[in-house]
């Protein structure tokens, strides 16, 4: 292995999301635009090259890879990325392949994600009421993601679902959400909705939720006690005693979380976010299809890495002047 990626502030970065396509198969209200514009698929990067990004930062010490979109799996012949990824957990150098998916596409690619040695994947679940879900989702069917959720778990894959607490909209699920998990053994994270990308006629202030709030709620019916557990991104971890199941809470505006930030975000174009919650990006494409050796991929990546900074810009006092002009579809989830 090549020395490790340490940035400014000796945060050593051991996490890599990938998003392997801006493209999804559901217009989430607060995600993106119903008539949304998706990148010239030209400007995207292949299978083979985004293989030969994520193998680099393999090399340089990432030990936890997750795939995300757009929805990863609407990709044509994904798999065969999946199965390239596999040989690094064959070897050791990477710990853990994993997935955040919508769960359209679940049922017909669970086993064979289990195969080639995914153990665990985060499914985007806000609703257990189909009408909601319709309009929440704009174009997905709460019965299809059901079924793949039910895929996985046949397919002996561990099911975290993740929840965007949405004011107004959600605010009355949240113990059904949370006795659904606990019937079900899945685990369940709530995230604050971030202000990320040009949504149209949606207005996230009037979206966000504070988890402090949500926490509190649950405290009026759970004993509630803090786990020191981290699984290596941003969720701070609670057991609900009564019924044994874990719940996480992912705060990026009620209570930040970079301190311990050693995670950093590949776009499907081969930028490099450093930090979810800021503008800049560094242009690995460039030196991907610059050379066929890897001496200024990895020097790239290093200069990238060196720019990562202490904290992120979200902050909804300041109205649109807090948001990230980019859509979480391009980035990834």
């Amino acid at each position: 292995m090549d020395a490790p990626l340490v940035d400014p502030f000796g945060r050593t970065i051991r996490y890599l999301r990938v998003s392997v396509t801006d493209r999804c198969d559901f217009r989430c209200v607060y995600c993106m635009s119903e008539d949304m514009q998706f990148l010239p698929k030209t400007e995207i990067l292949t299978l083979e090259e985004l293989d030969r990004l994520c193998s680099a930062f393999v090399r340089h010490g990432v030990e936890k890879l997750r795939i995300t979109g757009g929805e990863p799996l609407v990709r044509r012949n994904i798999m065969s990325f999946f199965e390239a990824m596999g040989r690094h957990l064959a070897s050791g150098s990477l710990r853990e392949l994993t997935l955040t998916t919508n769960g359209s596409q679940l049922a017909r690619f669970a086993g064979d994600l289990a195969r080639v040695g995914v153990r665990r994947v985060n499914v985007s679940l806000d609703t257990l009421d189909p009408e909601r879900f319709r309009r929440l989702t704009r174009w997905g069917r709460l019965e299809q993601v059901l079924k793949g959720i039910e895929a996985a778990r046949d397919a002996g894959l561990r099911v975290k679902i993740n929840a965007v607490a949405l004011k107004g909209d959600t605010e009355d699920e949240m113990f059904d959400l949370v006795r659904w998990c606990a019937r079900e053994g899945h685990d369940l994270t709530f995230i604050e909705v971030m202000p990320m990308g040009d949504i149209g006629n949606e207005m996230r202030l009037d979206q966000f939720w504070s988890l402090r709030d949500l926490r509190a709620r649950l405290a009026e019916s759970y004993t509630i006690t803090d786990l020191a557990e981290r699984t290596g991104g941003p969720a701070r971890y609670v057991r609900l005693e009564e019924t044994g199941q874990k719940v996480g809470f992912i705060t990026p505006l009620s209570h930040n979380f970079c301190e311990s930030c050693n995670r950093v975000r590949l776009t499907c174009t081969g930028q490099l976010h450093t930090c979810l919650g800021q503008e800049g990006a560094s242009d690995l494409r460039a030196a991907l299809r610059g050379s066929p050796d890897d001496d200024a991929l990895d020097d790239a990546i290093r200069a990238a890495i060196r720019l990562k900074p202490k904290g992120h810009d979200f902050d909804y006092s300041r109205g649109v002047e807090g948001r990230i002009s980019r859509h979480m579809s391009h980035t990834g989830g």
